[in-house]
């Protein structure tokens, strides 16, 4: 029986943009090697526009995005936390066992034009992606 690839939570404030595209990002690019979920630590009522604009026009399937409290993910077993907002990294919450983490905080698009989403999801893409992989020890190459 196959083991169950490792999971990892995108934390942000809002869970409304920048987790949402990571998690969209790593189950893509690393799909079949990770279980991306995201959450918020004060979740707002929608994913952002910009935000599912920005994945549609680089290809990646936006259907079910909707931003979900930390809360309701916390007793799930994570293998990696990655706070991508300085907020969610200072009110990160303490799991119930140990749970390695990582910051790599990225602008917030809010309010900008798509362009700024766009860009974004494409740093998101170049730093985030091979962090986790790295942070987890998948070999590079694969996937993406």
């Amino acid at each position: 029986m196959q083991k169950a690839p490792p999971t990892v939570l995108v934390l942000c404030t809002g869970n409304s943009c920048r987790s949402q595209m990571a998690e969209v990002l790593l189950n893509h690019d690393l799909a079949g090697r990770v279980r991306a979920r995201s959450a918020g630590t004060r979740p707002q009522p929608r994913v952002a526009d910009g935000a599912l604009a920005a994945l549609r026009a680089i290809g990646l399937p936006t259907d079910g995005l909707v931003p979900k409290d930390v809360e309701a993910v916390i007793d799930e077993p994570i293998d990696l936390v990655v706070t991508v907002c300085d907020k969610a990294n200072e009110v990160c919450p303490v799991f119930p066992r140990p749970v390695p983490r990582l910051h790599l905080p990225f602008h917030d698009p809010h309010g900008e034009p798509l362009e700024s989403f766009i860009a974004v999801c494409e740093a998101i893409r170049a730093r985030l992606v091979p962090a986790v992989a790295e942070a987890l020890g998948l070999a590079p190459g694969a996937g993406g």
